[in-house]
């Protein structure tokens, strides 16, 4: 499947579960994304990485030795350019998931997705995409919209957003993807690329997961607020 990335779907499977690991495998290569390698724990997930340079790695949160969350770190701050990580667990806590996108993961979803759900979540992630569970979202604004202002991050200057721009952070940061932007708005998929390529450069951010991160932490999104 054509996910508009060139090249072979490259993915590294990490869980502390063998028959987890096996499923996952099964549903992706018999869509055509190449499993790289499979990990136990989350250093053999590093070491993996290092080794084959992945396109995605699927990474469990709860593993021996070293967990999910301090292996997502470890990858993305070690230079592994071009590497997504999409978290799948069977824990949806809070805490796991804002510690793992500030980790720097590119998505998080829980393991009872269906297999076509799997795949394309894979793919989307690969595109630069983010993906977070409605659901997840949903309780990740209210979290952030609760937070003490003494323990809020310092206040990012989004004064050098257009008002279009700001518009498509605070969608983005619900959830949405780039075409349900594009649906929302009236937009083309490319023009909705493009203000988030804008967004994401202005705002000195590294991807469109930090941009979630910081639409919550700034106070640009509120409980309840439906974009």
């Amino acid at each position: 499947m054509d996910d508009g990335v060139s090249g072979p779907l490259r993915v590294v499977i990490a869980d502390d579960q063998a028959l987890v690991r096996t499923g996952f495998r099964m549903i992706l290569t018999a869509d055509g994304i190449e499993v790289a390698a499979e990990a136990a724990d989350g250093a053999e997930a590093v070491e993996a990485v290092r080794r084959t340079r992945p396109d995605v790695v699927l990474m469990d949160i709860r593993m021996p030795r070293m967990d999910g969350l301090e292996a997502t770190r470890r990858i993305l701050d070690g230079g592994a350019d071009g590497t997504r990580v999409l978290i799948l667990t069977t824990y949806d806590l809070d805490h796991y998931v804002y510690t793992a996108l500030t980790a720097g993961a590119s998505g998080f979803l829980l393991k009872d997705v269906t297999p076509e759900h799997l795949v394309a979540a894979v793919q989307l992630v690969r595109s630069g995409d983010a993906l977070l569970a409605p659901s997840i979202t949903r309780r990740l604004v209210e979290r952030f919209a609760r937070r003490d202002e003494a323990k809020a991050v310092p206040h990012r200057d989004l004064s050098e957003l257009t008002p279009r721009e700001l518009e498509v952070l605070r969608l983005l940061a619900t959830g949405l993807s780039n075409a349900e932007l594009a649906d929302r708005l009236t937009l083309s998929p490319t023009t909705v690329k493009t203000h988030v390529t804008h967004i994401l450069s202005k705002l000195g951010l590294r991807d469109r997961v930090q941009a979630v991160v910081l639409a919550y932490e700034t106070g640009l999104i509120s409980p309840g607020g439906s974009g």
